[in-house]
């Protein structure tokens, strides 16, 4: 019975030690490290043609992962390609106009210096005048020659870097406005981690700062990042704050850039972060 006794009394000894020893740790590590809680925060981009017209082609569905520079969608181009010409003909038109009036007006001139009478003042100051009028001309024609080059140019989207198509808004045949989205690309760098600290956490946080980065996934891997921007407001209390309890309430949000190496952070992912305090140097 005695030795029974002693067993029943080691076992629990051994049970009481071990909460205590996890209680012990458990407080080391969460005065060691701080903790917040945050989304992955994945920027996107709304894709569309600076100009109007008939979507023609769009190759890439939802999922697709796309590289800088690729060829997302086009519109027909017809209409624009036609304004192109129409641009260059009055371009090359007011050119040869303007050669002619540059010949008259050197004639004008000759003979205006001669003073034989052959030549009225009236008549150099209309050469001279048509002369000035066609350069203008001549500017104005070479903007419009450059403006729908633009706009045909225009009648293309290219990835503006690498992502993932996330929506795919019109289909072949829609017909879209200057600005309409078509796609919705999701962009694989940066991935941010939007989190919030307290305010009286706030004096041990600093830009740089590194951080772990945990999924809800049993067994996922530790993400590496760092503090890339505090905000200097508070978000979710009155900016006039009077009692030191009140003040303590504020809450600041942190953006943490993360590394995404096997890009199984996704935009709204609820993480943890864990950022190691520093230890305040003795003088």
């Amino acid at each position: 019975m005695g030795r029974k006794f002693i067993i029943i009394f080691l076992i629990v000894f051994a049970a009481v030690a071990v909460l205590v020893y996890s209680r012990f740790q458990k407080q080391h590590l969460q005065s060691d490290f701080l903790t917040l809680y945050g989304n992955v925060d994945v920027r996107q981009v709304d894709l569309g043609f600076r100009v109007s017209g008939r979507v023609v082609a769009m190759p890439y569905q939802e999922g697709d992962l796309i590289s800088p520079g690729t060829l997302l969608a086009e519109l027909d181009n017809q209409p624009y390609f036609d304004l192109v010409n129409q641009a260059q003909g009055n371009l090359d038109s007011i050119k040869a106009n303007l050669t002619y009036a540059e010949k008259v007006l050197a004639r004008r001139r000759e003979l205006s210096a001669a003073n034989d009478g052959s030549i009225s003042q009236e008549d150099y100051e209309n050469a001279s005048a048509n002369y000035s009028s066609l350069q203008a001309s001549l500017q104005q024609s070479e903007a419009a020659l450059g403006v729908s080059k633009t706009n045909l140019s225009d009648t293309k989207v290219y990835a503006p870097a690498e992502g993932t198509i996330l929506t795919r808004i019109r289909e072949p045949g829609s017909v879209v406005r200057e600005g309409d989205p078509v796609y919705t690309l999701s962009l694989l760098s940066p991935v941010w981690i939007r989190a919030f600290v307290s305010e009286e956490d706030l004096g041990v946080i600093y830009p740089g700062m590194e951080a772990e980065i945990f999924t809800d996934t049993p067994g996922g891997i530790v993400y590496k990042g760092q503090i890339g921007f505090i905000s200097p407001v508070s978000e979710f209390t009155p900016k006039t704050v009077q009692t030191t309890q009140l003040r303590t309430d504020l809450v600041y949000r942190l953006r943490v850039i993360a590394d995404n190496p096997d890009r199984r952070l996704k935009q709204g992912m609820p993480v943890t972060v864990r950022l190691k305090k520093q230890k305040k140097q003795q003088s």
